[in-house]
Order: C-alpha cells, then structure tokens, then sequence
C-alpha cells in the first residue's frame, strides 16, 4: 500500500474516532443530566455535538478523493466504503443525541423518580455501552477484540430495547387521565432517542466489523 494513501486512511480513522468519541461524550453529559435534571449538563452534552455536518461532509469528501485518486480493491475498498456509511450513522446518532437533549430540557421535570432510576437511567447507560464499544472497535486491530467489542454492542443495544419497553409500560401506566396522553406521548418520544442512539451505534459496528474483518455486510448471526 502506498504510504500517502496509508495516511490518508488513518487520518480518516482518526477523525471517525473522533467524532464517536464527542458523540459518547455527549452521551455521558446526558446520563449526569438525566440523573439530577440538570440543565447545565445537558447543555454541556449539546456542546459536544457542534459541526457534526460540516466533520462528517469532510470525512466523505476524504473518501470520494481517495476513491478517484487511487482505486482500492478488496480490503482498502471495503474500508473506504464502509466508512462512508459509518460518517451518515454519526450523523445520525448526532442527531438523535441532539433531539434528545431537547426533549430532556423540555420534560425532565415530569419524570418521577421511580421511572429515571429503574428504566431511564440503565436504558442510558446501555447506550452508552454501546457508544463506548463502537469507540474500542475504531482504535483495534484485534479481529479476535474487535469481534468481542462487537458482541458487546449487540447484548447492550438488546438491553436498550427491553428497557424502553419497561420504561413505556411504566409511563403509560403513570397517566392518570387522557387529558395526559399528549404530554406523556412526547415524554416517551423524548426519551426513545436514547434507544435510536443505540440503534446507530449497532449499525456504526456492523460496518467497522465488516471494514476490519470482512463476511456479510449486515446484522450479524
């Protein structure tokens, strides 16, 4: 492999490392916020998150220069394009932290105790799990770490699930009245962010897996 077409792979890494790791940071900000129902924090998390789409529009023009100027095959190949997926999964999982920062700010107050502790903060917790993974499989070059990191990130986003579910059942049983199904509507919505980010951070593993050791692009068995 030519050095210069090495390097530029690597400083695509490392600005993907980036970026997932003030995504995870965010994340961290969220789950103080979400604990004490502090604003600050979760201003603090929002902070994290500046020029998502300008770092990620330069990660894909990186990509496309190097698609045209060198041609990769097989594995470079299955690099590059697997990071062109992973820059719209950031962005995504940024948008998603982002939405639920907003909602946060708008509904903490209405969260009883009871709900953040059992369901709330776990279900966070996990996501960030998630997001810490995704973070360890970018700076591996372990297949054997990387495929461990991966498991990893499949058990927590399946917790996430479960906990949103039991985190809905609770809320919704919490509604004493109709007239309070709107608001409660928009608290789960809120909150349900917290599982799409675990969601992207499965699909950000999924593609650096088949970057780093290949087989099926896709969920994996």
């Amino acid at each position: 492999m030519l050095k210069d077409y090495s390097d530029k792979l690597d400083e695509i890494n490392v600005k993907m490392l980036a970026i997932t790791q003030d995504i995870l940071e965010a994340n961290e900000h969220i789950l103080s916020g979400l604990q004490e129902c502090n604003k600050e924090l979760l201003d603090n998390a929002k902070n994290k998150l500046k020029n998502m789409s300008a770092r990620t529009t330069d990660i894909d023009n990186s990509i496309v220069k190097i698609l045209a100027l060198y041609s990769p095959e097989a594995k470079d190949l299955r690099f590059a394009v697997s990071f062109f997926k992973m820059s719209n999964e950031l962005l995504r999982a940024s948008s998603n932290t982002r939405t639920f920062i907003s909602g946060l700010s708008n509904y903490c107050t209405e969260l009883d105790e009871t709900t953040v502790k059992d369901f709330a903060v776990p279900m966070q917790k996990s996501t960030i799990e998630c997001l810490s993974n995704v973070v360890k499989m970018i700076k591996s070059t372990s297949n054997d770490e990387i495929q461990e990191f991966f498991n990893q990130i499949v058990i927590s986003e399946n917790k996430t699930d479960e906990y949103y579910e039991l985190l809905q059942d609770s809320i919704y049983k919490k509604a004493p009245n109709i007239d309070d199904f709107g608001k409660f509507t928009k608290i789960l919505r809120a909150l349900r962010k917290s599982e799409k980010i675990a969601d992207r951070a499965l699909d950000v593993g999924t593609l650096i897996h088949f970057a780093k050791i290949g087989g099926k692009l896709g969920p994996l068995e």
